[in-house]
């Protein structure tokens, strides 16, 4: 792994606290993530399972976790399964963990390898009760091709239909939704790389670049900072483009008195940050995307203050819509009376600002957590208000990640140029 090593007890740490959720006598079973197909012989970049990874900090495909707090062998209450590798995987492949390797990195002091599961299974499952399966059960996931959790769910309840079987998913959402202060330093890190990316833009862009360029180098800045790459495909949006949120095309030149969007975030130890930063192609705002720009960047102000302990998604959203309100009107996009008389179903700011404000954020972008929960100290959002108007050319968006403490949000990106003057001034003084 390109990362600096992370210290075990977060994993150790994470694994307490998820088994103190199971029922009496339960078994718990958690998969990596399958290596992608392409075409012919090809393959995707690997990308580890995040509840696999966050319960032992294995980065490796074929790896499997069995949880058995009841098991009346001390040895086999955690169990680790990793690949084991040969000279032709060696060659081809290069390293993989040995059984130590895997113990130093996640705590489990049980290693197999990964051909011996079903008969190690097989003797815990005698024991067993209740058997905790891990499904993907994010809102907002859309799962077409069939996963190795997907699999393994249909295997295991023909080899095992007597067994009652419980979700894994709402613990892991319950759990991963607060950080420790260790997650949180990792987070940190992939934001300090993002602000990297960032300053390096600042002197990169002008008019006639392409937007796949400004995507290079984003690209760069993260690979030479120990980061696998983006946390998530990079948004990089001129003109127009703009006010498409989710553009990833990034194949047209960027013109001069045009805006440039980007939203991208460096990928570190699996952790995600997510920035969006709205620039004048040409280093200097006309006075309408001035005028505009200041307007999203006193919502983001606002929202963030509103990231507090006891506040939920609901209300944040609600409130935040109103602040919206206001500045749309004072642009002149909306009308004070036609506000006044809207259909609360149907607010008129959503024209013109149609997603919400944030997301939880870790290890992954759109991070698992119960949209219902109020808002707890150690939860990390984003906070991204924006302002689209198709028929002006100008879409602008603005992001931060913010931590929630007692004493109030902690922007974790305050130290990435946000005001339009700090903005014009770096663009102005690049090399």
């Amino acid at each position: 792994m390109r990362y600096l090593p992370i210290n075990r007890e977060l994993f150790i740490h994470n694994r307490h606290n998820f088994v103190k959720q199971l029922k009496p006598c339960s078994i718990a079973i958690f998969h990596s993530n399958d290596v992608m197909p392409t075409n012919a012989d090809g393959t995707m970049a690997f990308w580890q399972n995040s509840d696999l990874f966050y319960l032992s900090g294995i980065d490796q495909e074929e790896s499997i976790l069995i949880l058995f707090p009841d098991s009346k062998d001390q040895k086999l209450k955690e169990i680790l399964f990793v690949r084991e590798t040969n000279n032709l995987i060696l060659t081809w492949e290069g390293y993989k963990l040995t059984k130590q390797q895997a113990k130093e990195v996640s705590g489990v002091d049980a290693v197999y390898w990964t051909h011996e599961f079903e008969q190690v299974l097989n003797v815990l499952m005698s024991e067993a009760e209740h058997v905790y399966l891990n499904t993907n059960e994010h809102l907002r996931a859309v799962v077409e091709v069939e996963t190795r959790d997907a699999r393994f769910v249909k295997w295991c309840k023909e080899r095992y239909p007597l067994h009652k079987y419980e979700r894994s998913a709402p613990i892991m959402h319950n759990l991963r939704a607060i950080k420790s202060e260790m997650e949180i330093e990792l987070i940190k890190k992939a934001c300090q790389i993002t602000e990297l990316g960032f300053r390096r833009l600042l002197s990169f862009i002008k008019p006639g670049v392409m937007e796949y360029e400004i995507e290079a180098e984003i690209y760069h800045e993260f690979i030479r900072n120990r980061s696998r790459g983006p946390a998530y495909s990079s948004i990089v949006a001129s003109g127009g483009n703009a006010c498409i949120l989710h553009y990833i095309d990034n194949n047209q030149p960027c013109e001069d008195g045009d805006l440039v969007l980007m939203d991208f975030g460096a990928e570190y130890a699996n952790y995600a940050a997510d920035l969006t930063r709205t620039v004048p192609v040409n280093g200097k705002f006309t006075k309408r995307q001035r005028e505009v720009y200041e307007a999203v960047l006193r919502v983001m102000k606002v929202a963030t203050r509103m990231l507090v302990p006891g506040n939920t998604l609901n209300q944040y959203h609600s409130f935040v819509g109103t602040v919206m309100e206001n500045e749309l009107i004072r642009l002149g996009l909306l009308d004070q009376n036609d506000v006044r008389n809207q259909d609360p179903e149907k607010p008129l700011y959503k024209k013109y600002f149609m997603h919400g404000t944030s997301h939880f954020l870790g290890l992954d972008v759109h991070d698992v957590g119960n949209k219902y929960r109020p808002f707890e100290e150690g939860m990390v959002f984003t906070c991204e208000p924006g302002i689209y108007i198709r028929e002006e050319n100008i879409g602008i968006r603005l992001e931060n990640d913010i931590l929630i403490t007692k004493n109030g949000a902690v922007d974790l990106m305050k130290d990435i140029p946000l005001e339009a003057d700090d903005i014009e001034r770096l663009m102005k003084n690049k090399n």
